[in-house]
């Protein structure tokens, strides 16, 4: 969730020179003081609005659903300034999370004009914060005397003279993304040799051919690592002295570039023995796991079907293929490599994808209980790791009989719980006028030309068109269908699973 607007920023664009920031009173801050603040003046706002403290957390996440503790976790460790190792298995949502990190960054920052690594302009004018945050190499030659290096003293560079400007941090400029893998060289973090530059200057130990690696991109902002644990020791050894000394020696470089940024990477369960000690010990490691609750789950699922294309699948379809992979994850290992991602989020969210397009494919609107059974092993099948012919089909095999055990007793729960939230939410457990409902659906369930009746007929058919209005604002089937189409096929799928009954047990968080 975006930060409320602040007054005292400036307009992108807007230039200065460090005498005005200076004059202005501007702070010189590391990017994690930048984000501490941020998250802080956005938790505050969000209080200022009514939110208790769970659910002001929870809104600083708003495309990523965790567990309340991840929250506070994640939360606390930008607050104290640390660098973040997201662990946990495959598909749980850390790299959502990392990205969530970066959309509440702070992007706004005052840079020297043409500086490439984006100095802060009153770290050439002023000591203490040269010292703290030291310019690079270019713009130290850029403002020192006579453009020699040695006789660079902050004190004496004209304050006027440095160009500031007002920029938005962006890919290449305050925000790096780096891919781990064992082809990822040092080189690819401190940067390598502008041929182009090179025949301009000449020297190749000057700063000036240098072009800048993810590190030096990343400066006064923010780096991502996706799966750092499979960063060869070499290129680990070179973030860690960013993160240790916030400086990067690029290895043809005769002189250190500032690399200050806030680091968040991520990593499967097992590469996590791959990442050597002195690093993992400059990372708060936070476990991101599957959601335990069944709610938590379908949030995941329908905030990834608000951006598909809008093909109806009726709930308790949707319902019951999230209990079927929760049902798988609480029975498999989640470091198991060949099925490790077969329980993953993106399974949960690729299930009804699968089942509309096997609808599609054979021309039934909606979906139909046995094509969720095909969308469930297309989703699950799919994330099997493919080693051998032989361990591939073996685990097919298991997760067809899987999902043949399960399916039923999912979509027994899913429409039980559908109904039993109809039943006393909007007859109030009247049972005369359930009976009086399962008779209109009866009649109504394979009747395309009476069910369009209650539509040209306010009176006819009454207690199925309040049951279709309430499908069609819980469901929102979309332009596609009818809602009294939708409504019978809900209808269907109540009358085979549920058996219109309603158990005192039946919630949605209870185990199959």
């Amino acid at each position: 969730m975006a930060a409320p607007p602040r007054s005292d920023v400036p307009p992108l664009g807007t230039r200065a020179s460090a005498a005005d920031l200076k004059a202005a009173g501007t702070a010189v801050q590391s990017p994690a003081e930048r984000f501490r603040d941020e998250v802080l003046r956005t938790l505050e706002g969000l209080r200022s609005k009514g939110l208790d403290r769970a659910s002001a957390l929870r809104a600083l996440f708003p495309r990523t659903v965790l567990s309340d503790a991840t929250y506070e976790d994640v939360v606390a460790s930008i607050v104290s300034g640390a660098h973040l190792l997201f662990f946990g298995p495959s598909g749980a949502g850390k790299t959502s999370l990392a990205k969530e990190l970066w959309n509440l960054f702070p992007k706004g920052v005052w840079v020297v004009e043409d500086c490439p690594v984006l100095d802060h302009p009153l770290s050439l004018i002023d000591p203490a914060a040269a010292t703290r945050f030291p310019p690079c190499p270019i713009c130290v030659r850029r403002f020192a005397a006579e453009g020699d290096p040695a006789r660079f003293d902050p004190a004496s560079v004209d304050p006027t003279k440095v160009p500031a400007e007002f920029v938005q941090l962006r890919e290449g400029f305050g925000f790096a993304r780096l891919q781990g893998s064992s082809e990822v060289f040092p080189d690819h973090l401190t940067g390598n040799i502008n041929l182009r530059k090179l025949e301009e200057i000449g020297d190749p130990m000057s700063p000036l051919v240098l072009e800048p690696g993810k590190l030096l991109q990343a400066n006064r902002g923010f780096l991502l690592v996706d799966e750092i644990g499979k960063l060869p020791l070499g290129t680990q050894n070179v973030l860690l002295q960013a993160l240790q000394e916030g400086t990067v020696t690029p290895s043809k470089s005769r002189e250190s570039f500032p690399g200050s940024f806030v680091a968040v990477s991520t990593s499967n369960l097992s590469d996590l023995d791959n990442i050597n000690d002195p690093l993992s010990d400059r990372l708060t490691s936070l476990h991101v796991g599957y959601n335990d609750r069944h709610a938590d789950n379908r949030q995941i699922v329908n905030l990834a079907r608000a951006d598909l294309p809008s093909v109806y699948v009726p709930e308790i379809l949707v319902d019951a293929g999230v209990r079927v992979v929760e049902a798988w994850r609480l029975r498999t290992s989640e470091d198991n490599p060949d099925i490790g991602e077969v329980g993953s989020n993106r399974t949960l969210i690729d299930v009804a994808a699968r089942t509309a397009a096997v609808a599609t494919l054979a021309g039934r609107v909606p979906p139909s209980s046995n094509d969720l059974r095909s969308g469930l092993l297309h989703a699950m099948r799919g994330r099997i790791r493919a080693r051998s012919g032989d361990s591939f089909r073996q685990n097919e095999r298991r997760v067809t009989e899987f999902v043949d055990q399960y399916l039923a007793p999912s979509l027994k729960r899913s429409a039980g719980v559908y109904w039993c939230r109809y039943y006393r939410g909007v007859l109030k457990e009247n049972s005369g006028e359930a009976e009086s409902l399962i008779s209109e659906g009866r009649r109504l369930r394979d009747d395309a030309a009476l069910r369009s009746q209650p539509a040209a007929a306010p009176d006819t058919f009454p207690r199925f068109r309040t049951f279709a209005k309430y499908v069609e604002e819980r469901e929102r089937p979309g332009p596609t269908i009818s809602s009294a189409d939708a409504a019978a096929s809900v209808f269907r799928l109540l009358e085979e699973f549920s058996l219109f009954s309603c158990k005192e047990e039946e919630s949605d968080d209870a185990p199959l």
